[in-house]
């Protein structure tokens, strides 16, 4: 399972997307579902999405993409859900304390610039 941490990846990049948060939400999970869709990114796929940025996209699942609206802390949700899962995980985030925790949990970890090459090929 790829696992993204939306709001760090969307954030590593200054787009202006602090202005309109919901918009910079929906502008990434459709890159994500392009490049599901164009074969540059293998599902399973689970963006989670948390605070204004919820607004942007409805949660479920769509073009190969799972989105997920955190209920509270982000992190908290990307933790539970890299517990969860039954297989590997790849969680793509730049935050080091969630990076390390991931990684306790057995989860391998990219960076936002390796997941925005994919997007950006």
């Amino acid at each position: 399972m790829l696992l993204v941490d939306a709001a760090n990846v969307i954030g590593s990049r200054p787009t202006g997307w602090w202005r309109d948060r919901p918009g910079a939400a929906r502008d990434f999970v459709e890159r994500v579902r392009r490049a599901v869709g164009d074969g540059r990114i293998v599902t399973p796929v689970v963006v989670v999405l948390e605070g204004a940025a919820r607004r942007g996209v409805d949660s479920g699942t769509a073009g190969g993409v799972r989105v997920v609206h955190a209920a509270a802390s982000g992190d908290a949700a990307l933790l539970d859900i890299a517990a969860d899962a039954s297989g590997r995980v790849t969680l793509v985030s730049a935050d080091r304390a969630l990076c390390r925790q991931a990684e306790a949990l057995g989860a391998t970890v990219e960076r936002p610039g390796w997941l925005l090459h994919l997007l950006d090929g």
